[in-house]
């Protein structure tokens, strides 16, 4: 039996139709830089989830470079984020001149410690960037209790957390701007690129929406430096499309993780943990194993398809040679690149196809 790593084309084969109606609406009113799609997206995406408001962009690195730019960092200032992620949860930090500076992960979740954050402030750290990973809100009382101490702007990356939930409160609203990534593999996807804004903060979306358009208010007055982060009109109607599937979507999605979770027995396998204050959207299912390229192949010839996410942590990639960090920096994360495998769990896979991987990795 066959268990592709993710296969797209079931989801675009099941919303076809309405799709390429609302694409087709969209291209008969020529909306293609915002408008309409885009704002209805945006209206629809906040009463869904539960935040105040919505800005669309274009990308999910987008909204982190503008919250970069709305916290002030700059040259000079330190910004603390997690090694193990993808990397442009950094770069917003790198666009505005400012420093990355990364502290290690916990071993259960994959997030940022808030011990080893608490340990890396500096009298230059401005701010903090906190990544959700793989859907697993972080332990956000413990970090926003370091940022208090030091008054640090903490921006959340929600890119693969959309819908997840920390103590109750949608994840974004905790820190002062939260971040989200519409590109076509995350729970919610695209045709393409694109991404959200949020802020509890009136003033910083209020910013924000001026920095999406060139910095202006009204065309061609410009008061603000900004930038081209708008998202197109194209996207907005398919995510609209797409947006009321993804309660259900998210419910499958824990549905075979709980299945995993329970059904995978296989001797020095660790599992990701379930913490108490958040339950996890499973964007990624990741497993560690001290085999983990054994038990890679073993899954490939058993017709499973599984992705190495992410197989070099950001502080040993060669763009940041430069900071002086090297193996050992941080062991944790290290650790989590060398033995971490991510099985299949998108929300059309059978049960069938889930039992065929818990009983292939059971075998290995």
């Amino acid at each position: 039996m066959k268990v592709p790593f993710l296969d797209l084309s079931l989801q675009h084969k099941a919303l076809r139709e309405p799709a390429l109606a609302a694409l087709t609406a969209t291209y008969d009113a020529t909306r293609f830089c915002l408008g309409k799609d885009v704002e209805d997206f945006e209206k629809n995406f906040a009463s869904t989830l539960g935040y105040p408001r919505v800005l669309g962009m274009n990308s999910g690195t987008a909204p982190l470079h503008v919250a970069c730019m709305l916290a002030g960092f700059g040259p000079g200032d330190e910004i603390v984020t997690a090694p193990f992620t993808f990397i442009s949860s950094a770069w917003g930090i790198n666009y505005v001149g400012a420093t990355p500076v990364f502290a290690d992960i916990e071993e259960g979740t994959f997030n940022l410690d808030p011990a080893k954050l608490a340990a890396a402030i500096t009298p230059r750290t401005k701010g903090i960037i906190i990544v959700h990973l793989f859907g697993q809100p972080a332990r956000m009382d413990e970090i926003m209790a370091v940022a208090a101490k030091h008054r640090l702007f903490v921006i959340e990356d929600c890119a693969q957390a959309v819908g997840a939930k920390y103590e109750g409160t949608p994840v974004g609203m905790i820190g002062d701007a939260g971040t989200f990534s519409f590109y076509p593999t995350k729970n919610l996807g695209g045709c393409g690129e694109g991404g959200a804004f949020v802020s509890r903060h009136e003033e910083l979306h209020t910013r924000a929406r001026h920095i999406r358009v060139h910095g202006s208010d009204r065309r061609y007055y410009h008061d603000i430096i900004g930038g081209n982060f708008r998202m197109d009109g194209f996207q907005g109607a398919l995510l609209n499309v797409k947006l009321p599937h993804l309660a259900a979507w998210t419910i499958r999605r824990q549905a075979i993780a709980a299945r995993y979770l329970v059904g995978i027995k296989l001797a020095d396998v660790r599992l990701p943990e379930q913490p108490h204050y958040g339950k996890s959207v499973f964007h990624q299912f990741t497993i560690r194993h001290p085999r983990r390229d054994a038990l890679r192949e073993h899954l490939t010839k058993h017709e499973i398809g599984t992705d190495l996410i992410y197989p070099v942590p950001l502080h040993l990639q060669k763009c940041y040679a430069n900071l002086g960090y090297g193996p050992g920096s941080f062991p944790v994360a290290e650790k989590a690149a060398a033995t971490c495998v991510s099985l299949p769990i998108f929300p059309e896979l059978t049960d069938a196809q889930v039992e065929h991987v818990i009983a292939s990795l059971n075998s290995f």
